[in-house]
């Protein structure tokens, strides 16, 4: 297991705190990028809020990575309150800080569905929650909270080492509804000129996904993309002789929803790996899966 992946799950950021994710990154790409092919122009500011982008020569794909987690909001009397959808069993460990030092304490889950915490004492309203890191490499599976989107993040900078012409975007709050993708793609489209996109993202295993069997191409989920832009990524994918599936679901959501959205005409398409137990203290993904998923993004960035 590469040791990029580990660190990113170390790091705290549920959706609304994605400063953390965002000084991660900031100084990976310091620490390394001298040793990647290309020197990315890197794009941050008030203007982007906690959000940035690594810009690679002339760019003509954006690669979209979201950096937030789901969690918990403290909220009153012990009471916790859901930072997007997390999957809840009960008896899960939970971290964070307050004013009065390091948290760590248990989720406890009511017959009521209502979420609380045990803890030795108050921790103040508004301090944000998230699963403990417990990561456990079983080759080939990899276990973990967080792989979403821990796993996008990871392919993204791991393409960052070959990449010649793209951007890299590291958005914010794609797991509570969004919000930082409309003033992103219309920079990116103002000032690269930017009309095509890829979702580097992780989307649920079902009968017709299954771990290990390639990286998942999605032709559509509660969103439809342009069929033309997808049957072009399905052709490269075929000659690339990299292992892919193909998705087709009525549900689900990602950045790509915000991109269709926005006034601007920018293909997307969703392309990652598939996962079991999404959004809980454990999720899984299959080591190749998250391989053939960085050998995709190099093949179809030179490509597109």
């Amino acid at each position: 297991m590469d040791p990029l992946l580990r660190n990113l799950i170390n790091v705290h950021s549920p959706s609304g705190e994605e400063l953390s994710m965002k000084q991660f990154i900031l100084e990976y790409a310091s620490g390394h990028a001298k040793s990647w092919n290309q020197q990315p122009e890197i794009i941050k500011g008030p203007d982007f809020q906690d959000c940035v982008m690594l810009a690679f020569g002339k760019p003509r794909t954006a690669v979209f990575a979201h950096m937030d987690t789901t969690g918990f909001t403290v909220r009153y009397q012990d009471q916790l309150v859901p930072i997007g959808s997390p999957d809840v069993k009960g008896g899960e460990t939970l971290v964070g800080r307050d004013a009065l030092g390091p948290i760590k304490c248990q989720l406890r889950l009511t017959e009521d569905h209502e979420i609380f915490y045990d803890f030795g004492r108050a921790i103040q309203s508004g301090t944000s929650l998230t699963y403990q890191p417990d990561i456990t490499y079983g080759q080939p599976l990899i276990h973990s909270p967080y792989l979403d989107n821990r796993v996008g993040v990871f392919v993204a900078l791991k393409l960052a080492e070959t990449l010649q012409n793209g951007v890299l975007v590291f958005s914010a709050w794609e797991e509570h509804g969004g919000g930082s993708v409309p003033y992103l793609i219309k920079y990116l489209y103002e000032n690269f000129q930017i009309k095509q996109a890829l979702i580097s993202d992780v989307t649920l295993a079902t009968d017709g996904v299954k771990p290990g069997e390639g990286v998942v191409i999605s032709l559509r989920d509660h969103n439809i993309p342009r069929k033309s832009f997808i049957d072009r990524i399905c052709v490269l994918a075929k000659n690339s002789g990299i292992p892919y599936q193909i998705e087709v679901e009525g549900s689900g959501s990602s950045d790509g929803r915000e991109i269709q959205k926005s006034p601007f005409p920018v293909d997307w398409c969703f392309i990652g790996p598939s996962q079991h137990r999404p959004h809980s203290a454990s999720e899984t993904v299959h080591e190749e899966d998250v391989k053939h998923a960085v050998e995709m993004y190099q093949y179809l960035l030179q490509m597109l």
